[in-house]
């Protein structure tokens, strides 16, 4: 009775930091454990799936804000926007149903719906000019946040002057509607222009000018953070423009505020179109989101040009989410065959999940492309040695999951090497062969299964099992069996006890192996210190348990010390 009550306490607690995380309400992990301590166990393990529930609850939200009917007929045709919003009953966030006359300007028709805001194509009646204008989504019922992510984006783009990026002519507010008066573009969003037999040069020629509209606009302080190809804007002469900087970020090496001095991005927070997102901004709260995360978005958008998709393409947005974090994309090539092989590499080297080995600057990105056009030298080409091994002994985006597996991994070296010792020890006491044959079988099958499962427990105590431990897990457990097999292989083909001990070291690298190529390019080192241990062994049969004990335990021991010691040091970065 009492679990019952506990978990039904526990989902009304998690209930209501999701219905304020929708809210807009600027709700962070701490925040939520200090006001709900009894609960920390579960919000810690939950928290990732809050944020990630928020997102998609504001996507969707966006989808039925499309969706609402409006009755025409009761709405004469010559009502300005003031006397629509009085007459609509309760309605009056709602975007006008045109033609109406909104202040100075005439709106001629819809052009899209973003997060935040409904864009027409109005005509500014006092100038008579063709402009976009944009109005906040939601009206009075917009968030704070929402509001100040409006005039975020009229501040944003008002800073920038730069033939690429759409200008701001005006920022302004009418009955409950904030409202952008913009430069018009007349002409198709990049998804739209794109044809089947668009040519390579094209489309390079098109994305460096991109990278340096976006070059441009970090030089000013200003990151875009929702690149896309809809927010690319071919004009009719085929010159593109950047729109929609409503989830900019002003001041590259800081953080951006509103007019308070509070933050625009709360902690854990997940901004921008999934398919296109960097995997730091994907994660909510797994690295700042700075100049390679918009970096990444304009490699999305290329490969997005020759593929004639995404990146990552899944049926849900959580599902985008989730592989944006752990999976690679595939090649374009794989997708389409024609694809050029050069623009293919340069799209690969913006979406590299560390940041470091993306290219350093929108800048740079824009230099490869022309060199591309030029037939020249490119970045993305090179393969310089020291480079190909700095990629190697590198850290891959999954590493951080380690940091769970610190302490395990030191308690686990001193379990392993306490069973070679035992090992040995009955090995030194010469017993019966056949006899001991069944105690090392049972000492390293049923021995390492219990603590395999008591190890097992104990990491699921401390949070979410991701993707990539329960692959690990899965490789952990076959080289369990396989050295359980060893055993029974000497025993059914009447061999010497321990003869085939030396296949410790091979089976023992080969996971090592593995687990450089998923977590970190270090444990090659491991691996081969491994593979090396399986030679003494051979040579000195009655030692070679210790001898096997000693390595492995230093090879689980010392990475273990290291993520162990990471995980105390970012636990204190997020205390108060």
């Amino acid at each position: 009775m009492n679990k019952e009550v506990d978990e039904e306490s526990v989902a009304l607690v998690l209930s209501e930091l999701s219905e304020r995380l929708l809210s807009g309400q600027a709700v962070t992990l701490d925040s939520a454990i200090a006001e709900f301590p009894e609960f920390e166990v579960d919000i810690r393990d939950l928290w990732g799936t809050l944020v990630v529930t928020d997102a998609v609850g504001r996507m969707r939200l966006e989808e039925a804000q499309k969706d609402v009917p409006l009755d025409k007929k009761d709405i004469p045709e010559s009502t300005s926007i003031d006397g629509f919003l009085n007459q609509s009953k309760g309605q009056d966030d709602l975007p006008p149903v045109l033609p109406k006359t909104f202040g100075d300007f005439e709106l001629l028709e819809e052009l899209g719906r973003g997060g935040m805001g409904v864009v027409y194509r109005a005509r500014q009646m006092s100038l008579n000019r063709i402009v976009a204008l944009k109005l906040i989504l939601r009206g009075s019922l917009a968030s704070d946040d929402e509001r100040i992510r409006f005039r975020s984006e009229a501040e944003s783009v008002a800073r920038l002057s730069h033939p690429n990026i759409v200008k701001v002519y005006q920022f302004s507010e009418m009955g409950n509607h904030q409202f952008l008066c913009m430069e018009y573009v007349e002409g198709q969003t990049l998804s739209q222009f794109l044809k089947p037999d668009t040519s390579a040069e094209l489309i390079a020629s098109i994305l460096a000018t991109v990278a340096e509209a976006i070059q441009y606009a970090h030089e000013q302080g200003v990151l875009h953070r929702d690149l896309k190809p809809s927010n690319i804007l071919i004009d009719n002469e085929g010159v593109p423009h950047v729109v929609d900087f409503g989830l900019a970020k002003h001041n590259v090496s800081g953080t951006l505020a509103s007019n308070n001095g509070k933050p625009l991005t709360r902690s854990g927070s997940i901004l921008g179109t999934p398919a296109y997102m960097a995997p730091e901004a994907a994660g909510g709260t797994r690295g700042d989101v700075g100049v390679s995360s918009d970096v990444y978005s304009l490699g999305a958008i290329l490969y997005y040009c020759l593929a004639h998709q995404a990146p990552f393409v899944a049926k849900t947005a959580v599902d985008t989410l989730l592989l944006v974090l752990e999976q690679e994309p595939l090649p374009p090539r794989a997708i389409r065959q024609n694809v050029n092989r050069d623009l293919e590499m340069v799209a690969m080297k913006c979406l590299q999940k560390p940041t470091d080995l993306r290219y350093h600057s929108a800048g740079a990105l824009a230099d490869d492309l022309y060199a591309f056009l030029n037939n020249e030298s490119m970045l993305a080409r090179s393969g310089q040695v020291a480079d190909i091994l700095a990629r190697m002994f590198r850290e891959t985006h999954q590493a951080n999951v380690l940091e769970n597996w610190g302490l395990l991994w030191m308690w686990h070296s001193l379990v392993l090497f306490m069973a070679c010792i035992a090992t040995d020890l009955v090995h030194w006491s010469h017993v019966d062969n056949s006899a001991s044959g069944w105690r090392y079988f049972l000492l390293w099958s049923f021995g390492f299964g219990t603590w395999a499962t008591v190890f097992w427990i104990l990491r699921r105590r401390m949070g979410p099992v991701t993707f990539v431990e329960r692959q690990i897990a899965h490789v952990w457990a076959g080289s369990l069996i396989a050295i359980g097999s060893l055993f029974l292989l000497e025993m059914y083909h009447g061999l010497p006890a321990l003869l085939l001990a030396p296949m410790l070291g091979i089976i023992s690298g080969m996971v090592f192996l593995i687990k450089a190529g998923m977590l970190s390019g270090t444990f090659y080192i491991q691996a081969v210190a491994l593979f090396l241990t399986s030679i003494p062994m051979a040579l000195f049969p009655d030692y070679g348990h210790t001898l096997f004990g000693f390595v492995s335990g230093c090879c689980f021991f010392f990475p273990g010390l290291k993520y162990y010691r990471q995980r105390l040091a970012n636990e204190a970065k997020q205390l108060p």
